[in-house]
């Protein structure tokens, strides 16, 4: 009876042995790891906030399917984030950070021209430290899985930078005009010339 347990005891260690040494391979998370998900969490939940504050408020066509990108792009993001830092025993905010807050306080004061502009704004600087976080993440993390999470999120967050600049850079702080396609450089109609401002009436 005795061999017998002995017997089974090893093969359990055989079976078992390959994935015991996976899990204690795996480094543990550092505090880099730790600061990164508590950070994407805060800035996904910030996005979601302001992109759903602006399909209310924005009459602006281009900022509405913007904030439409934002919405679904960073609560999947933010899925992946919950589920590794659950996984990985890390507790989470269960809110934006005090300056997120702050801002979509403020831009929830605005309405018209200038929230479109103040929105832009704000949502450029986020994304552009969220890119700084993903940049720190990917330079001084430990974990192979939170470093992941950062390398997927990295080209995604830069593509709705850059669509966030072409759109500040098309209203110029004032909503686009309403013929004007959704992506178009600058806001400038098809039927304006070359050089001429689009704002400046053709003589």
């Amino acid at each position: 009876m005795i061999r017998r347990i002995i017997v089974l005891l090893a093969v359990a260690v055989v079976v078992l042995g390959g994935s015991v040494s996976g899990v204690l391979a795996q480094p543990a998370l550092n505090q880099q790891d730790k600061q990164f998900l508590a950070q994407a969490h805060r800035s996904n939940l910030a996005e979601i906030q302001a992109a759903k504050l602006a399909e209310q408020k924005t009459n602006n066509q281009s900022i509405r399917t913007i904030a439409r990108r934002l919405v679904v792009d960073h609560t999947k993001l933010d899925a992946s984030v919950q589920r590794v830092a659950r996984t990985a025993g890390v507790p989470l905010p269960d809110r934006p950070g005090p300056k997120q807050a702050d801002t979509l306080s403020r831009l929830s004061k605005l309405s018209g021209a200038a929230f479109d502009a103040a929105w832009l704004r704000a949502q450029v600087a986020g994304h552009r430290q969220s890119l700084v976080n993903i940049g720190k993440e990917l330079q001084g993390g430990s974990s192979a899985e939170v470093k992941n999470l950062a390398t997927t999120a990295k080209p995604i967050v830069q593509g709705h930078l850059e669509m966030l600049q072409q759109a500040r850079s098309g209203t110029g702080g004032s909503p686009s005009p309403r013929s004007t396609p959704s992506g178009t450089h600058r806001g400038t109609p098809r039927s304006t010339p070359t050089g001429t401002h689009p704002a400046t009436p053709t003589r």
